[in-house]
């Protein structure tokens, strides 16, 4: 994805192929203008990278959340032999459906 290194040391991001990888064409004015958005993100993380977070705990999202479940509780199923009733078709106790894979 890193193309070269220009004269100021700055990493250009080879906006083509990547462009390709997403499948996307552009035209030249569409790659100036992604150059320089690309290496303007590029440089940001990088500015993010020089920052000291040794004393930063990690997290996995910005505020603490709680998972809402209902308790797992075991309940009666429904009567097979009243759910076949309402199998258009029916081969060995289970619903008989057309092939799709041959």
């Amino acid at each position: 994805m890193v193309d070269e290194v220009d004269q100021d040391g700055i990493e250009r991001i080879d906006v083509r192929y990547v462009a390709n990888l997403a499948r996307l064409y552009l035209d030249d004015s569409e790659v100036d203008t992604f150059q320089g958005q690309m290496e303007g993100i590029v440089e940001y993380v990088k500015q993010i990278g020089e920052l000291d977070l040794s004393e930063i705990e990690p997290t996995s999202h910005a505020r603490p959340i709680q998972n809402i479940l209902r308790e797992d509780v075991v309940s009666p199923g429904l009567d097979h032999e009243l759910v076949m009733d309402n199998a258009p078709r029916e081969k060995d106790g289970q619903f008989a459906v057309p092939q799709i894979i041959e």
